[in-house]
């Protein structure tokens, strides 16, 4: 049987291929020079790649990496390892607590929800994988640019009203911070154990931190 191949996948896929660690960002023209591929075409292409949030699209007309490829990282190879690492003390967080957990990395100027479990209240903070939010505002945000900080940051309402929310970071054994681990959930009911959720997040963090691999990790 003939290989069925359809050529405007191919050629999405080309431009994804592009991007990479050296090249985290590209405008029109450098996808342009890159693949060969008219300016027209690379538009029609990349604006169905912006819909299924595959690439994101600044200001200024330029490219990068969307969350949906970082809500699929972790199905393949080497980023199943940092999600069995994760996950388990995501769950247990939620248990725990009963609120919404979850794990952010910084990209650029925004973090991506990486992993989460959301909580079991029926009134809870609910969290899509791949979500991108600013890092101007929230607790994660401040664990994510702090930088070296071990403290457990606290958040009440500033990137939504209603919502509250407790952090702290995670670092790789060398001492690289590596994400920000977090717990969210409504400001009333959040606020009124809040001390509860810092003491079991210093321990959710130990925990996870103990298990991380020394070598590189793929999210």
């Amino acid at each position: 049987m003939a290989q069925r191949r359809v050529e405007a996948v191919e050629r999405a896929l080309t431009l994804l291929e592009v991007f990479n660690e050296h090249q985290p960002e590209l405008s029109l023209t450098e996808l342009s020079l890159a693949t060969g591929f008219y300016k027209s075409t690379i538009l029609r292409l990349m604006a169905s790649l912006e819909v299924f949030g595959f690439v994101v699209r600044n200001e200024r007309g330029i490219y990068r990496i969307g969350p949906a490829c970082a809500r699929l990282a972790p199905l393949a190879g080497e980023g199943l390892r940092l999600e069995g690492v994760v996950r388990p003390v995501l769950i247990a967080l939620r248990d725990i607590s009963g609120e919404t957990a979850s794990f952010y990395i910084r990209d650029g100027d925004e973090r991506v929800c990486l992993y989460r479990e959301n909580g079991r209240h029926e009134v809870r903070h609910h969290l899509e994988q791949g979500a991108r939010l600013p890092l101007d505002r929230g607790a994660a945000a401040r664990v994510l640019c702090g930088g070296v900080s071990r403290e457990v940051q606290v958040s009440k309402g500033e990137r939504e009203p209603s919502l509250a929310a407790a952090a702290i970071g995670i670092f790789r054994p060398d001492g690289e911070l590596l994400g920000a681990l977090a717990v969210s959930g409504p400001r009333e009911r959040l606020t009124d154990s809040l001390e509860n959720h810092r003491q079991v997040l210093i321990e959710k963090a130990a925990e996870l931190e103990a298990c991380l691999p020394h070598g590189p990790v793929s999210f």
